[in-house]
């Protein structure tokens, strides 16, 4: 019997994905539950393993190439017998996808799916004592993880030779004092006597030339086709926008007391507009052809760029119930694993309420395009010191930053924006320090 593996879909959002590498080589053993491939979704990497067992007999998309989802992207044989068999239906796969009136002759191939690995070891989750990769951080096949406990091998104390500097078989095999198995077109690990230092993190997404020249077509990479879906997508959405002044002085002077412990304003941004939505939340629901759909949580996204075009928003969860210094910890932690696409589709696409600060830039004030699927986004300007009227009539100098909030006018309204605002502003303005409660 020959069963395809086809392109799973690793989100929601996912309509086509490429091959990172391939884990497994035509003619290797794959088990079930085994990891065969490496697949780049829209916005990470992620594992893939294959439900039943048997021999990779062909693959039909090579690394580097992409699929849409469902497209079979390789041919799994039962027995050795049936691998002529698949690779003529491979061939014939081939041909069709090039224009060829081929059409396959052997039996009819029976279908199965591939689907992600499971995450009892996440990509980029915290090593029990944070050695072994860089950053602290430990990647490791579901293999590798099944051989070290085998072998009885400690996998802290490995550098990986995989993509991002993931612990494959291999690594777990020559720290065993054994012969690495091949496990297909993947680089090689390097002897023992001479361990592999941990990869250049690489760039988030493929990337063009940062100078491309003139006249050249750059062809979107898999992140800025996501985006361009996304954006395209909330056109269909009534949106207004509504601005509003917020004084930062007190914030500010609350950000140099605790930025020493780690607190990023990020992180205090995030937690004001948590704290204020437990106020309004209309302002975190989003509309649904049945009506509004209030969350049972709080989770702000907040938009990263990313290196060669596009962008990611990770989501902070239950920001109103973290403490800052809890919040500020796990935004490090997201930014740092999204630049390594490395984040579970949870990790960015669960946003109720998101935040887009450009302020950092220098940006005075811009207006934010709604995402798919939420009610509200934060357009956040810089901070800057401005000559404003006091209180008792004199001038005086206070920073003061522009904020613009865009909204699914389907569901909210002007007043119920203003509303947000104003007790966002309160919060910044008077009681910054209930931020750290």
């Amino acid at each position: 019997m020959i069963r395809e593996v086809f392109m799973p879909a690793l989100s929601s959002t996912m309509t086509e994905g490429k091959i990172v590498s391939w884990v497994k080589a035509p003619g290797d053993k794959v088990e079930k539950g085994e990891t065969v491939v490496i697949v780049e979704s829209d916005k990470a990497d992620m594992d893939v393993e294959s439900f039943h067992e048997g021999i990779l007999a062909a693959i039909v998309v090579e690394a580097g190439d992409s699929a849409p989802v469902g497209e079979a992207i390789a041919l799994l044989a039962e027995t050795e017998a049936d691998i002529e068999t698949a690779k003529q239906q491979a061939a014939a796969k081939a041909g069709s996808t090039g224009g060829s009136d081929a059409t396959p002759t052997a039996p009819a191939a029976t279908a199965t799916a591939a689907a992600p690995a499971p995450t009892s070891a996440p990509a980029g989750a915290p090593s029990q004592n944070g050695s072994g990769n860089r950053s602290g951080r430990m990647i490791v096949s579901p293999r590798a993880r099944k051989l070290a406990k085998e072998l009885k091998v400690d996998l802290d104390a490995l550098q990986g030779s995989g993509p991002h500097g993931r612990i494959v078989a291999q690594d777990v095999e020559l720290a065993a004092g054994k012969t690495p198995t091949p496990s297909g077109p993947m680089a090689a690990p390097t002897p023992a006597a001479a361990p592999v230092a941990p990869a250049a993190p690489p760039a988030a997404a493929p990337t063009a030339p940062s100078a491309a020249p003139l006249g050249q077509l750059v062809p979107f990479n898999t992140l800025q086709q996501s985006v361009v879906r996304n954006m395209s997508a909330s056109l269909a959405t009534p949106t207004f926008h509504v601005g509003y002044t917020i004084t930062t002085d007190n914030l500010d002077a609350l950000y140099k007391q605790i930025k020493s412990k780690g607190v990023t304003m990020t992180g205090l941004l995030a937690k004001a507009v948590a704290v204020t939505l437990q106020k309004h939340p209309l302002v975190n629901a989003g509309y649904t052809d049945q009506g509004i759909q209030y969350r049972s949580g709080i989770n702000v996204a907040v938009a990263v760029a990313m290196e060669g075009g596009g962008l990611i928003t990770p989501v902070l969860k239950n920001a109103d119930q973290q403490d800052i210094y809890s919040l500020s910890r796990t935004w490090r932690d997201l930014v740092e694993r999204s630049r390594l696409k490395q984040l579970q589709p949870d990790e960015y696409n669960s946003g109720t309420f998101t935040l887009s600060n450009l302020g950092m830039f220098g940006v005075d004030r811009f207006d934010a395009i709604l995402p798919p699927g939420q009610g509200s986004i934060l357009a956040i300007g810089a901070s800057r010191p401005t000559v404003v009227a006091t209180a008792d009539g004199l001038m005086g100098v206070k920073r003061q930053m522009q904020v613009n909030i865009t909204c699914d006018h389907r569901i909210i309204y002007g007043a119920d924006a203003a509303a947000f605002l104003k007790d966002l502003a309160d919060v910044i303005e008077n009681k910054p320090q209930s931020l750290t409660l």
